[in-house]
């Protein structure tokens, strides 16, 4: 699966220096056949030539109940074409639109929501968390074979808002066509435009220009949501809200090791497993203050021992040492042996070694066994594997069973782009980027917030996502140059999950009342 990945700083720096409205059909018609080219007219055998792409649609009637209310929807999939300067196709973007009968267009809200990678499907989003349905699993258990158990979703943000899920270009059904190809689709701003793009087709082909509009992204979705605010800003679409999951706003800070501020911004996530893993050589009574320690440590002395490098004292870095053992539970030893530096992928085999178990990097929560115990780094993501089959099978399931869309083409989880993925971009209002800075988006946003002040932003943040830590998230939200009346526009969240905050159903409904306020809050 890919939600966010890893990718060697090298790899990324050299990455980054490298209409009118067609007429729907149903999902089972077709276009009609080509006539016979001029080729075929001499006598002469002519290659086929492929039918122009055309906008599909399924469209099915459900009911929910929230709250002891029926709610009527209708589901539409579908595809959506955008196209290029020329107004000609390059590409069909899929999605699944959950919208409430009957409800005004004008004053009812409408969220686009999408995954990350970059180049991962929504499939994630769609099956797990605000949907009118969800898959059960057995996290932080793995969730092993089928079958698998789709349910009418309780905590679905449908009472509040249309909802539009969207696979990223060359994911799960979407596809270049005619000229369009991977390139015009694999960047930071090649994928903001796309995303765009279709966004601004489906208001126009719906007629929900005048809605209230949100932005919904995990992961490297809110890369795209923080960029694409801009963009769509300077296309003339307000945003309302965004929400935030998991994020990673600047990958200058955020990617690869020998980075002093990453394990910074890892230490309060630490502090936070070792809390919930009964690690810590004193236990503390409240991990919400035990992690606020963690944050002051973390920033004042922790970065301040890192900044002095080789010549940080021999004491000092004992006494630091000893710090860190204090809030990561890791052995001083191991500590000292690894020069204050502990990276996430060593903190996830080393925590538990003792007990033969290492831990996920989406979520923390999750255990999982390896062929020996003497490894440094985990062989693999038990976060990951726990429960990938389970959204896999149910997503082809409710896609053909409830949803009645047919296709013959592959839905695909990954883009796999990451290693031709172009990372230039030049933040909104910034000066021109370097060849090899790295995408810094928070910018983007801050730029956005100063010229509607009226948009409001939730950072939902889980305390044991090893993927995009919660003190890097907040530190880029805090430091966007805004003035205080609009910083108060930003609200921090934080749960008792990983990076999939909906994996734990408990947080799944603390962040369903969250949603709900926020909301209220910014469609007025």
């Amino acid at each position: 699966m890919s939600r966010f990945r890893p990718v060697p700083l090298a790899t990324l720096l050299a990455a980054a220096s490298a209409f009118l409205s067609l007429p729907f059909l149903s999902a089972q018609e077709h276009p009609p056949a080509e006539p016979a080219t001029h080729a075929e007219d001499r006598g002469h055998p002519a290659k086929p030539e492929e039918a122009p792409p055309v906008e599909r649609s399924s469209v099915t009637a459900h009911q929910l109940t929230l709250g002891g209310k029926a709610l009527h929807y209708t589901a539409t999939a579908g595809t959506l074409l955008i196209r290029n300067d020329e107004e000609k196709p390059y590409g069909s973007i899929f999605y699944v639109a959950y919208t409430l009968d009957g409800a005004e267009a004008k004053t009812r809200p409408v969220t686009f929501l999408y995954n990350g990678g970059p180049g991962s499907a929504s499939l994630w989003l769609h099956m797990g968390s605000v949907s009118p349905v969800r898959v059960i699993t057995s996290a932080p258990q793995a969730t092993g074979s089928g079958p698998y158990q789709l349910v009418p979703n309780q905590y679905s943000l449908l009472d509040q808002s249309d909802l539009v899920f969207i696979d990223a270009p060359l994911t799960g059904y979407s596809r270049a066509v005619e000229k369009g190809a991977s390139k015009d689709f694999a960047g930071v701003d090649q994928d903001l435009r796309a995303f765009a793009k279709f966004i601004e087709r489906y208001l126009t082909v719906n007629g929900r220009w005048n809605s209230p509009k949100f932005l919904f992204g995990e992961s490297y979705g809110t890369t795209r949501s923080a960029g694409l605010s801009a963009v769509l800003q300077d296309d003339g679409v307000a945003l309302n809200g965004i929400t935030l999951l998991s994020s990673v706003l600047n990958y200058n800070a955020s990617i690869g090791a020998g980075l002093e501020v990453s394990y910074v911004n890892y230490l309060p996530s630490y502090a936070a497993i070792a809390f919930y893993y009964k690690k810590l050589p004193q236990m503390p009574a409240d991990m919400t203050a035990f992690v606020e320690e963690a944050r002051v440590f973390a920033r004042g002395d922790y970065a301040e021992a890192l900044a002095e490098g080789e010549t940080l004292a021999p004491a000092r870095a004992d006494e630091i040492a000893a710090k860190l053992h204090h809030y990561t539970g890791l052995p001083v030893e191991y500590i000292k042996q690894s020069k204050l530096r502990i990276n996430p992928a060593r903190f996830r085999r080393e925590l538990l070694r003792d007990e033969g178990d290492v831990l996920g990097r989406y979520d923390a929560r999750f255990e999982g066994t390896e062929p020996d115990n003497a490894g440094e780094n985990p062989d693999y993501d038990p976060s990951d594997t726990g429960i990938s089959s389970a959204y896999v099978a149910a997503l082809h399931d409710y896609m053909s069973r409830e949803l009645k869309y047919e296709s013959t083409d592959e839905y695909k989880l990954s883009a796999n782009t990451i290693g031709d993925w172009d990372w230039h971009h030049r933040p909104a209002g910034a000066p021109a980027a370097r060849p090899e800075q790295l995408p810094y988006v928070a910018g983007d946003l801050g730029d956005t917030m100063r010229k509607n002040p009226k948009l409001e932003v939730l950072s939902a943040n889980g305390w044991f996502d090893l993927a995009t830590p919660f003190f890097a998230t907040e530190y880029e939200l805090n430091h966007m140059m805004l003035t205080p009346e609009q910083a108060r526009n930003v609200r921090f969240t934080y749960y008792p999950a990983g990076h999939m905050v909906y994996l734990n159903v408990d947080a799944l409904r603390q962040l369903r009342d969250d949603l709900r306020r926020f909301y209220e809050q910014a469609a007025r």
